[in-house]
């Protein structure tokens, strides 16, 4: 009888093993979330080989649209922007770039805001070499008010592109669209179609966006998100849904919403599904980080989908939430990103620059061992170029060469009518804030007039406050501010403010900037 049940215990020991290593992989390497750090909302994810890519929102920064690849799905590394120039028919909110690739050829469906009308639509691009950028087709889709998140799916040999349509229409529920496209996919041939309808009397009250759709089996899936997506208020969820075939009828899962916000991330969504070698899936969307967030931006963060194969739906392996930390999908450790170090005298980086799109990009260029940055604007808060924050607690340091007429800042920067800045001039030393677009001078300083190097710091806590100091060569920081600054009005609705460096005063002399660092604590 003893037999008999170690018997049986080894055999229940053994199946629950083998139920287990369907979803676990033979590795208990684990990662950290996020993947992508810093602001990268509605990230879209493809595999191409056994490389993976990312591309993300930029909204109201230049260059549009930045892209990541990576072996691992954990470790990555920017390529580049989709647009450097950003096309003639657009003016800015450039939103939900959906990667598609395609007979050796690489597409962005994008979603801008049209020049002519301030309208949101839909359009394409293509290239063969993602690190060359993309040359722009135009406007693909406009559809009544607004065309936004564009997701394409090849089926069968046809593609058809979908969408979100009628959320700005009042009085229209919300839907998301499809259409068949040319067999180039740059142009729309087919006659719309409903896929579903936001239902706002349930968790969708907010509308229903953001699809992604691939196939398993005989299912066609979808993950869509609803509710609020940006901003302190957010209460953006996922969802999933189903059809046998593209145009439905679909069906959507009665246990959504399938992921919501805890402690350690906020408001998921967005997202792309991609799977692995070895026909693992995988979810690259956006999150808020609990402590980070509005400051830092909607980050990419990596959820794992496992299957039910007896009811053919998917679930979150972790649960309804964002995994703080899990196993790594392939295997491999998750390197720390390094701090930015950059002295213009010596051999530079490639630098990832942001500037504020609704301006003339800003010019500058590295000469005689300085970066050397020309304002170019009337705006307060003069001519900004910056990097993406990638996490909210850590000093950004700037050292110059003072000059007469032109104030060089380091700078936190949400848009041109809200920002804050130290800067210095020969003699001076300045605290500054641009806020719902007025100037205004917290604090000035003499200093002795010097051209010597002049090292200015800024110290961000939980992204919301900050203190700054400053230092002659060699000499001890001298703390500027008692108390620490209170940034909360720096972060815009859908975006998460930079740091950098700004140039104000005449527009003929550049900056003398001589190093920058970002140091993470």
């Amino acid at each position: 009888m003893r037999l008999l049940l170690m018997s049986l215990a080894a055999m229940l020991i053994l199946n629950v093993c083998m139920a287990q290593s369907t979803h676990l992989p033979q590795t208990r390497t684990t990662y950290r979330n996020p993947v992508i750090a810093g602001d990268f909302a509605d990230p879209s994810i493809i595999r191409v080989g056994n490389t993976y890519y990312a591309a993300g929102t930029s909204s109201e920064w230049g260059p549009a649209y930045p892209i990541y690849t990576s072996k691992d799905l954990v470790n990555w590394a920017y390529v580049g922007p989709v647009f450097e120039t950003i096309p003639a028919w657009t003016m800015g909110s450039f939103w939900a770039p959906e990667l598609f690739y395609r007979n050796d050829t690489f597409y962005v469906y994008y979603t801008a805001r049209r020049k002519s009308d301030k309208r949101s639509y839909i359009g394409v691009a293509s290239t063969r070499d993602l690190r060359k950028g993309f040359t722009d087709h135009g406007l693909l889709l406009e559809w009544t008010t607004e065309a936004i998140d564009a997701f394409v799916i090849d089926d069968s040999g046809k593609l058809y592109l979908t969408w979100k349509a009628y959320g700005l229409d009042k009085g229209k529920a919300i839907e998301i669209l499809g259409a068949e496209l040319s067999d180039d996919g740059l142009k729309v041939t087919g006659k719309a179609f409903t896929l579903i309808k936001a239902e706002p009397a349930n968790w969708e009250s907010g509308g229903a966006e953001g699809q992604a759709i691939f196939k398993r089996g005989r299912y066609y899936y979808m993950t869509y998100s609803g509710n609020a997506c940006c901003g302190p208020r957010c209460n953006y969820q996922v969802g999933l849904a189903r059809a046998e075939t593209l145009q439905g009828p679909w069906e959507k899962y009665v246990g959504n919403p399938v992921l919501v916000s805890d402690e350690t991330w906020k408001c998921p969504g967005h997202g792309t599904v991609v799977t692995t070698p070895d026909n693992r899936y995988v979810y690259l969307h956006h999150a808020y980080h609990g402590t980070d967030f509005t400051f830092t931006g909607r980050q990419g963060v990596l959820s794992e989908l496992i299957w039910n194969d007896t009811t053919q739906w998917p679930a979150f392996r972790y649960g309804k939430t964002t995994p703080a930390q899990a196993e790594s999908p392939l295997g491999a450790s998750q390197k720390k990103e390094p701090d930015l170090t950059v002295d213009f005298s010596k051999t530079i980086p490639e630098i990832p620059w942001v500037w504020d799109v609704s301006l003339p990009k800003p010019a500058f260029a590295v000469q005689n061992g300085q970066l050397q940055l020309v304002n170019s604007t009337a705006e307060p808060a003069g001519s900004f170029l910056g990097l993406v924050v990638k996490d909210s607690t850590y000093t950004f340091s700037s050292s110059v060469n003072p000059q007469t007429d032109v104030l060089q800042s380091i700078c936190l920067y949400g848009d041109a009518s809200n920002a804050l800045g130290f800067g210095v001039k020969r003699g001076l030393i300045e605290l500054w804030q641009v806020k719902e677009g007025v100037r205004s001078v917290l604090k000035t300083q003499s200093i002795p007039e010097t051209t010597n190097p002049i090292t200015m710091r800024l110290h961000s806590r939980s992204g919301q406050f900050y203190s700054f100091d400053w230092s002659a060569t060699d000499k001890k920081p001298q703390p500027f501010n008692d108390t620490p600054l209170d940034g909360s009005f720096l972060p815009r609705w859908d975006r998460a403010p930079r740091v950098g460096i700004s140039v104000s005063g005449d527009q003929k002399n550049p900056s003398l900037i001589r190093s920058i660092q970002i140091a993470y604590d």
